[in-house]
């Protein structure tokens, strides 16, 4: 009997000997450096909460985290029985809440239950993911009453319209073919629809920044709606030359060279996300546009002029939700017939015959007139010397469009004379840049 109990004994001891990594097992400095991201990990998000005077504090979020950290170095029973501890302290945490007549602590116990997961994935040797997880959880924190009243100024079309892109990004895109549907291999379905869905995300998460700001100041409404739709931007704040009078001509002029810089960086991104390989070469026009534009705005006189109903009698700025359901299918129309009509006209006449559809892009709509051409780039259906050209074609009609719509919108002579200058020296500076392009081509 002896013998058999030290024989099961030694069995035990040696099954938890496996289970507990020695210390030879662990690098030193590496063993450190976990532990020192998982207890930073911690204190960031912790240091919100001290802020806020809650219970869990500072300490507690780092002692979680760290927690956490050690429980993925030794292994994975032994992380899940930390963040079963870290579960019995928030239990304790709400209890101890609810006798004081404080209510729960959800959001702080949610917070501490991430973090402690979030140590894990430290000690596992985790990097770029459990800090990238820090920041998004202060965000949450810190950003309390904004997400707050951006979830009670929502509309109901607008909160359709966040639904609505779910759908369609998670519902509908994986099961779209992804091979051509048509003889003439023109038009993929799924390829057509990511570039909808994406241009559209990057519309909705810009209007989304209008709405948490608000429209505190016209020229942070102009940047923002700038992003969404420059060309609305620019004719309401036209129009409120003709109801507030010559008062407000510095914001307005100062508004509409934001909202064109806001479009020309908008039709920037487009390039490097659909087509990166061409966005060096879209480097010197855009860059040249965009230096012409900040130069024109800085040098403008400041006015510091509140869009505010209850201040100045003027209405709010009013951007429509881009992710409706017809602003959609509108861009999606619009994306592909550019789309198959570059395609068309580059196969049957070279070229050359592709800037026509550009020019049409960029009345229809700048940002799906670049996203077609990047598109048709990333195929190899045109040369990158010509569609990059023809980004710059549509960017500059998108601007130059501007100057008749603002002159019909007032009666300033001026106003007018400044805004047609102003826009025609940062389609110029845009022609220069092609121009460049084109020397450099030949050049090498």
């Amino acid at each position: 009997r002896l013998a058999s109990s030290s024989l099961a004994s030694s069995a035990i001891y040696k099954s938890m000997d496996n289970l507990l990594p020695s210390a030879d097992h662990w690098p030193h400095l590496e063993s450190l450096y976990r532990l020192a991201l998982a207890l930073g990990v911690g204190l960031f998000i912790g240091i919100e909460r001290e802020w806020r005077g809650k219970e869990a504090g500072l300490r507690t979020f780092g002692f979680a985290a760290l927690l956490g950290g050690i429980g993925g170095m030794l292994g994975d029973p032994y992380a899940i029985l930390c963040v079963a501890m870290i579960g019995l302290l928030v239990i304790f945490l709400n209890i101890q809440s609810i006798r004081s007549n404080q209510g729960t602590e959800l959001t702080t116990s949610a917070a501490l239950l991430v973090t402690g997961m979030t140590g894990v994935l430290c000690g596992k040797g985790h990097t770029i993911t459990p800090t990238a997880i820090s920041v998004v959880i202060a965000g949450f924190l810190a950003w309390k009453e904004r997400l707050a009243t951006f979830s009670h100024k929502l509309t109901a079309e607008e909160l359709r319209s966040e639904i609505l892109l779910a759908i369609l990004a998670f519902g509908v895109y994986p099961v779209l073919p992804k091979a051509a549907i048509d003889p003439w291999n023109l038009i993929y379905p799924q390829e057509a629809f990511i570039t909808v869905i994406v241009i559209a995300s990057i519309g909705l998460i810009n209007y989304i920044l209008l709405k948490l700001f608000g429209p505190k100041g016209m020229e942070i409404t102009a940047f923002f709606g700038g992003l969404v739709n420059s060309r609305k931007v620019i004719v309401e704040l036209t129009s409120r030359l003709q109801t507030m009078g010559e008062a407000i001509l510095p914001a307005v002029y100062r508004g509409v060279m934001l909202a064109t810089v806001s479009m020309l960086l908008r039709n920037v991104l487009i390039v490097v996300l659909f087509a990166s390989s061409a966005a060096i070469y879209c480097l010197i026009p855009f860059t040249l546009m965009l230096a012409t534009s900040a130069v024109l705005w800085l040098r403008s006189p400041q006015q510091n002029i509140v869009l505010n109903t209850s201040e100045d009698g003027a209405a709010p700025l009013h951007l429509e939700s881009p992710f409706r359901l017809s602003a959609a299918l509108k861009f999606a129309l619009v994306f592909l017939g550019l789309n198959v009509a570059g395609a068309v006209l580059q196969r049957q006449f070279g070229s050359g015959s592709f800037y026509l559809v550009s020019v049409l892009g960029g009345f229809l709509s700048s940002a799906s007139s670049i996203a077609a051409a990047a598109n048709l780039m990333t195929k190899g259906e045109i040369p990158i010397s010509t569609g990059v050209t023809g980004i710059i074609i549509s960017s500059l009609t998108s601007i130059l469009i501007n100057i008749p719509l603002i002159r019909a919108m007032t009666n300033d002579v001026k106003f007018k004379k400044r805004a047609f200058l102003s826009l025609g020296a940062v389609a110029t500076m845009g022609l220069v840049g092609v121009v460049i392009n084109q020397f450099i081509e030949q050049l090498f």
